[in-house]
C-alpha cells in the first residue's frame, strides 16, 4: 500500500482501467492543492497532480526486483522531470514573494507624475457644454 512516511522517495505502482504504471512520489516536491497528490507518471514522463482520494486505493507497492528494475529504467528521466518541475515551482514562488516598492520609490513615482492641465477654460467664456441641463434631451 502507498505509505510515504517511511521513504523519502516512494516508487509503486498505479492500477487503473487504463492499464499499470510506475509511479513515482517524492515528500520534498512543493505540496499539492488540497486534497491532492503530485505524482511522476513514468509512461506521461511528466510530474501529475492526481486527486488523492481516487489515486490513493490504486497504488501499490513494488516488491524488491520490480523496484530495482524501475530505478534502473526510470531513475534518469525521473531526476530530469523533477529538476524541471522544481525550477518552474520555483519561479512562480519567487513571482508570488515579490514585494511593494518601497514607499520611497512610490513617492518618487508620484512625483515624476505630470500634473494635469485645467482644460475647462476656466471661466474666460469658454463654449463647453458640461453646464448644459440634459433632462431636456429625452422625450418622456
Amino acid at each position: 500500500m502507498y505509505n510515504t512516511a517511511k521513504k523519502q522517495v516512494w516508487w509503486g505502482v498505479l492500477k487503473t482501467a487504463r492499464g499499470t504504471s510506475i509511479v513515482i512520489h517524492d515528500n520534498q516536491l512543493p505540496e499539492a492543492s488540497a486534497g491532492r497528490v503530485y505524482l511522476y507518471n513514468t509512461e506521461r514522463k511528466a510530474i501529475i497532480e492526481y486527486v488523492e482520494d481516487i489515486v490513493k486505493p490504486n497504488l501499490h507497492e513494488l516488491d524488491d526486483a520490480g523496484l530495482k528494475a524501475a530505478e534502473s529504467n526510470y531513475s534518469g528521466e525521473w531526476k530530469a522531470a523533477r529538476a524541471s518541475f522544481m525550477e518552474k515551482h520555483h519561479a512562480r514562488i519567487n513571482l508570488s514573494n515579490i514585494k511593494d516598492a518601497p514607499a520611497s520609490s512610490r513617492k518618487a513615482k508620484a512625483e515624476a507624475e505630470p500634473e494635469y492641465e485645467d482644460l475647462s477654460g476656466g471661466g474666460s467664456g469658454s463654449s463647453d457644454d458640461f453646464g448644459d441641463d440634459w433632462s431636456d434631451d429625452f422625450d418622456d
